[in-house]
């Protein structure tokens, strides 16, 4: 089962770039947060989360499909790499998400940029981020315009479940780690 350190260590021999890292900890502390939902493994779920953009900086152009292989020799199971594959599904590929793990990763993928772009505008950060004013936020289409509301809110119909609901699920999971994030409240 791939572990955070794994995660680690495999992420850093394709990237550099410190936002992709930043992206990386967002998705993966939002997909614990879900897996806690789901009453699934937490650590399992942000190591995934983490190591979901494993070619990206390398392949932006195609983007998914250097990731199955080394993967897969680097020793995640076929289900840890469907899961990382099926996050583009519609854009990247047609790997459609089927478990919770997921689903949940192709919806936070993109609600995490919202979040975190919501955050970086309050005082405090997100510390004290109230799902209501996130809301607003989310529903105005110029707001942090290049993530795709669409597969966010594909991903919660695949889900079952409110782009609310996720959201605040998401934010407080985030909340947790939001000097590490950058989300802190600004001195």
């Amino acid at each position: 089962m791939l572990t955070m350190e794994q995660a680690a260590r495999l992420l850093q021999t394709t990237t550099t770039e410190e936002h992709l890292f930043l992206h990386a900890k967002n998705v993966s502390y939002a997909l614990g947060g879900m897996a806690e939902h789901f009453g699934a493994d937490k650590s399992h779920w942000e190591a995934i989360g983490y190591l979901h953009d494993y070619d990206y900086e390398q392949f932006p152009e195609e983007h998914l499909q250097h990731t199955a292989a080394p993967l897969k020799e680097a020793g995640l199971t076929d289900e840890e790499v469907r899961a990382i594959l099926a996050h583009g599904w519609g854009h990247c590929n047609d790997v459609e998400p089927l478990t919770e793990l997921e689903k949940s990763l192709y919806t936070v993928d993109e609600l995490t940029g919202i979040i975190q772009a919501a955050a970086r505008m309050r005082p405090a950060g997100i510390t004290d981020m109230e799902i209501s004013s996130f809301m607003k936020k989310f529903k105005d289409k110029k707001f942090a315009a290049k993530c795709d509301r669409e597969v966010i809110k594909k991903g919660c119909a695949l889900l079952g479940m409110e782009v609310r609901d996720v959201s605040a699920i998401c934010i407080e999971a985030m909340k947790a780690h939001a000097d590490e994030l950058g989300l802190g409240a600004k001195e």
